[in-house]
Order: structure tokens, then C-alpha cells, then sequence
């Protein structure tokens, strides 16, 4: 296959398991009402969805519920109290990122979290850099799955979206991508929701670990 020119990735349940914190702080809010924690694995499928995926597993509610906001801004403070206790880099990214940079293969992250969060995570994981751009879910107009996040990170990493190439864990990342006019490769390594299997998510591919990405771009 042709080697893309640059490579955009989600960050939580791609790059970064930030499952323990986004659920630890579910399980915060729930103790504080006097409730029991829940496992982190009844929890861990939801982290790509980030605090409406957690609402949803821990209070049973979804937006446009009545009381979804006012624990979704609780949610939020409490889980940027513990970004980093817990959170980590998955497996064999390590390697993949110094792949990528022994290549000179640029890379950037595109995520649905809000850059409040996403920069702190990144920085404190040494995301950034080398990461050379880092679009968050409130970096432009519309977020994921529309395409223009995506469109954001191609104009600052100066190339076009056709040659660029964006891995994710969730079906939004796969719609995201097809509209954005990428190849869009899923990261079965990740969360993976619990709507539907990887394989239906119309992906161009489906990579099972950060080593066989390095592999399927001929760097390994």
C-alpha cells in the first residue's frame, strides 16, 4: 500500500487508556451518593464516549434527560481532578510513536474531548510532542463525526485528507473519516462501544494492535 503522508489518531481507547479515570470518577460521583462502585470492565466499553459514555453506564442517563447536564459539568470537574492517576498509554504505542518519528512520519491527535483536557493528557503521557497538532472537541464548530476536525488537523499538518489516514476505537471515527475523505482504520485494540461489532463500522481497516499498525505501514 502507498505510505500515507501523515497519520491522525483519536486519543482516549486509541493512544491513551484512560478508562480507569474516566471511570474512577463515575465510581467517585456514585460513592459520594452513597452508592456502590461499579467494576471498571462494566465501565471500560463506554470510556470512548467520555462523560456521556459514563453517565450513561453509572446514572442510566443520556442527554436531553432531565439531570444529564447537571452530572455531566459534575462528571467533568471531578474527572479533571484525576486526568492522570490512572491513565496511561496502552501497549506498544511507546513504539509506535518512535516508529513513526524514525520514519519522519508526522502524526496528530483528533479527539472529542475538550482541549482543557485533551492538552493536559497528552503533555503529561509525552503526547505533545510528538504529536504536531492536537484538535480537540471544541477546536472547531462541529465535533466528531462531522468531518471538520479532521479537515483542521489535515490544514495544520499541511496535507490533504485523501493522503491522510485517522485511527479510532469507535464507529463515530470511521464516519468521521469517510467524510472527511480518509481512509479510516479502527484501532480493535480500544474500547469498541457496545453497539455494534468493528467489523460493521465500514472501516478500511482493522489493525489489532499498535504493533501491527507499524507493520501495515511497512515500518516494522
Amino acid at each position: 500500500m502507498k505510505r500515507p503522508a501523515a497519520l491522525l489518531f483519536d486519543l482516549d481507547g486509541t493512544l491513551v487508556d484512560s478508562a480507569p479515570d474516566l471511570g474512577g470518577a463515575a465510581n467517585d460521583m456514585l460513592q459520594a451518593r452513597g452508592r456502590e462502585p461499579l467494576p471498571l470492565d462494566a465501565l471500560r466499553p463506554h470510556g470512548g464516549s467520555g462523560a456521556r459514555g459514563m453517565i450513561g453506564a453509572a446514572f442510566g442517563l443520556a442527554p436531553g434527560d432531565a439531570g444529564y447536564e447537571v452530572l455531566r459539568d459534575e462528571f467533568l470537574r471531578v474527572y479533571e481532578g484525576r486526568l492522570l492517576r490512572h491513565t496511561a498509554l496502552f501497549d506498544e504505542v511507546d513504539a509506535l510513536v518512535a516508529g513513526l518519528a524514525a520514519a519522519g512520519l508526522p502524526f496528530g491527535i483528533v479527539t472529542n474531548k475538550a482541549v482543557r483536557l485533551a492538552a493536559p493528557l497528552a503533555d503529561g503521557l509525552g503526547l505533545r510532542p510528538p504529536a504536531a497538532v492536537l484538535i480537540g472537541g471544541d477546536s472547531t464548530p462541529h465535533a466528531k463525526p462531522h468531518p471538520a476536525p479532521l479537515w483542521a488537523a489535515c490544514a495544520a499538518l499541511g496535507v490533504a485528507a485523501a493522503d491522510c489516514v485517522y485511527v479510532g476505537d469507535d464507529p463515530r471515527d470511521m464516519r468521521a473519516a469517510a467524510a472527511a475523505g480518509m481512509p479510516g482504520w479502527a484501532a480493535a485494540w480500544g474500547y469498541l462501544g457496545v453497539a455494534e461489532p468493528v467489523q460493521a463500522w465500514g472501516a478500511q481497516a482493522v489493525i489489532e494492535t499498535p504493533a501491527a499498525l507499524l507493520k501495515r505501514l511497512a515500518l516494522a
